[in-house]
Order: structure tokens, then C-alpha cells, then sequence
């Protein structure tokens, strides 16, 4: 066991013994709050460039297994526990965290203090970080890289099924977003992110889904133009990133949240009926709700926490967008309903347009 050290760019220093990898890694550091779902969590494109801190005390208890992740990899730069479990128990189990830390070359530290580590965040904010086996003066960062280029798939790639056809647009993508999807019977064909509005157009799609993924929403402005016209020609559902982007698309602005929401159970409030739902959330940043053009977009969910956005709908066209994650895992399910309202909506539009052929 070699003792480690969390250095933080603000000066902080939290002590730990090294897992995963042990190698040096530097990354942005944020914390999550869900108590299950390490695996998902950790397998999550969205965490790419990040070191994510885990508030439940003791992580890998169940262990892991094949079915749980949410990408092929690991994007993550590092993870932060209070504990970690060595000896999981759990019928699925195929082997514990620290052994997919390694496997995947993933740095992490355990015996933190996580407790005193995100009250430092959340005083701080969002801060870098770094992981080292030494005490040492925090280096000169660079400006991040690109991070939806490195979680977006490079090919399109085709799911078939008898229903629908949805194009998957790719900015890092969720596992379950595509299985929620498969399971309502669509064909999907998954999209790299920089995917143009005659390309879509090429494939003659019921409807489109703008997926979650990493960073800042405005590095992607060079293609706002193309995501407004895909959004205009087709039914649309924007999730997490997607939604920032179809808002800026729009002319709305977003910024950056002090340290983000990240976690299992934020309640959201759907502002036409004052309903709340609990939901899975994973972003650092909104979209600013003064610069939304209220004359074509209402506010449909708004978070009970902090008063945010957390979802809008375009007055005219079959375009919805949401903050949080509705195929969740992990997470509750109280909105996975918005697959069938999103289906919906293009049934409704095909019917109309068959009536006008007609």
C-alpha cells in the first residue's frame, strides 16, 4: 500500500493510500452523491478530464460486472473514495473496483477524507486537481483538450429495430440513452458529434436524440448552426449537453455552476403541473434562464435546489430538452417517461403528415 496525496490547485493537500493505476493524474474535481452505481458512475463519458470524489463512504462493495458500464472504457482521470471494498459480495460480482482501476489504467486514492474534501469544494468550487505519491508544487495547467471528441464515436453504427428511426447524435454518450431507446423498439443509428444537418438528412430519421457528454457546451459553437436546423427539421430530445447545445443553438447563453449536480437524487419540478420528480444528474454547467426567448421556449422543469432550468420545450416544433437524465442508472426512473412522450411526438407528427399527403 503506498500513501498518496490529493493536491489541489488551490492549495489543499488530502492524504491517502494510492489504488488503480498509481500513476500521476490531473484532472478536474468534482463529487457525486449517490450512495450505488460506482460502476456506472465511473464508466460515464460525461466524467471524462474529471477526478470524481465519491461521497458514500465505502465504494466496491458489490463489486463489478460486465453489464454495468456505461462506455466501452474508463474516461475518468481519477477516483477519490473514503474506503474502498477489496473483497466484494455480490452474486453478479466478476471482480472488485481497484482491479477495473488497474485494468483500465485509472488512477485513484483511498483513505480520504472526503467529507472534509467536498466542503472544501463547495467553498472553493470546481477546482483541478492532481494525484501523486509526492508533495510537490501544483504544475501550470494547460488549456483543456477537446473532451467530446475523445468519448464520441469516430463511425456511425446502426441498431435495427421495427420501430422508429432515431439518430443517436454522440457527444459521449450513454449506454443506457441507447438501451432506453432499443428497448421502446427503434432502430438507432448512432452519430459522431460533428454530424451535419444533410448527413442526418441522408438518413431519412423519425426523430433525433442529442445525448449527454463532457465539458463546456460552448466549444461545440462552431456547430450550433447545423444542431439548429437538425432540431428544426426533426423531432428532438436534447439530454444534459444536448439540451446546453440546443439552447445556445437558439440564442440562450449557459454557465458554469460553482461545483455542479452530480448525483442520484435531485428533485426537479415540472413547472405545469408543479409535480416533482426525483432524477439522476451529472453537469457542471445550465442554461442561463433570462436568455431564453420565452416567446419560443417554455420552461418546463426547473430544480427545487437551486431554482435552475432543468428542461424546456419549443412552443411550435416537437423539441424538448433535459438537464437530467431520464434512463438514469443510477438513479430513479420517475422520468424515463419522456422516451414514450419523445416517441410520441413523432408518431403524432407522421400521422399528420400522412393525413396532408392524404
Amino acid at each position: 500500500m503506498k500513501k498518496g496525496y490529493l493536491l489541489l490547485e488551490t492549495g489543499e493537500i488530502f492524504p491517502g493510500t494510492l489504488i488503480g493505476s498509481q500513476e500521476e493524474s490531473i484532472g478536474e474535481v468534482v463529487f457525486n452523491t449517490s450512495m450505488t452505481g460506482y460502476q456506472e458512475i465511473m464508466s460515464d463519458p460525461s466524467y471524462a478530464g474529471q477526478i470524481i470524489v465519491f461521497c458514500y463512504p465505502i465504494i466496491g462493495n458489490y463489486g463489478v460486472n460486465a453489464n454495468d458500464f456505461e462506455a466501452e472504457t474508463l474516461y475518468a482521470k481519477g477516483i477519490i473514495t473514503g474506503e474502498i471494498c477489496n473483497a466484494p459480495n455480490h452474486y453478479s460480482s466478476q471482480g472488485s473496483a481497484d482491479i477495473l482501476l488497474k485494468g483500465s489504467e485509472v488512477s485513484g486514492l483511498t483513505g480520504v477524507d472526503t467529507r472534509e474534501l467536498v466542503k472544501t469544494i463547495r467553498k472553493r468550487g470546481t477546482v483541478k486537481g492532481l494525484i501523486t505519491s509526492d508533495i510537490k508544487q501544483f504544475p501550470t495547467i494547460a488549456h483543456s483538450d477537446f473532451l467530446v471528441k475523445e468519448v464520441s464515436t469516430s463511425q456511425p453504427k446502426t441498431y435495427e429495430n421495427p420501430g422508429a428511426h432515431i439518430a443517436l447524435i454522440d457527444y459521449g454518450h450513454k449506454k443506457s440513452i441507447l438501451h432506453a431507446l432499443l428497448k421502446e423498439g427503434c432502430k438507432v443509428t448512432l452519430l459522431p458529434y460533428d454530424t451535419t444537418f444533410n448527413q442526418v438528412k441522408a438518413l431519412s430519421p423519425d426523430g433525433v436524440v442529442f445525448s449527454n457528454g463532457p465539458g463546456n457546451p460552448e466549444e461545440l459553437k462552431d456547430h450550433l448552426a447545423e444542431i439548429k436546423m437538425i432540431s428544426t427539421h426533426y423531432p428532438s430530445l436534447g439530454i444534459c449537453l444536448g439540451h446546453q447545445l440546443i439552447a445556445l443553438a437558439f440564442g440562450a447563453r449557459t454557465q458554469k455552476l460553482l461545483f455542479g449536480h452530480r448525483g442520484g437524487n435531485h428533485p426537479v419540478k415540472e413547472t405545469s403541473t408543479g409535480k416533482v420528480f426525483i432524477t439522476s444528474q451529472n453537469h457542471s454547467y445550465v442554461v442561463k434562464e433570462e436568455s431564453l426567448d420565452l416567446s419560443k421556449f417554455e420552461v418546463l422543469f426547473k430544480n427545487i435546489n437551486d431554482g435552475t432550468v432543468e428542461g424546456i420545450r419549443h412552443r411550435n416544433l416537437p423539441l424538448v430538452a433535459v438537464q437530467f437524465h431520464p434512463e438514469a442508472n443510477p438513479g430513479p426512473h420517475d422520468t424515463t417517461y419522456l422516451f414514450s412522450a419523445f416517441l410520441k411526438s413523432i408518431n403524432e407528427r407522421t400521422e399528420v403528415m400522412s393525413y396532408a399527403i392524404n
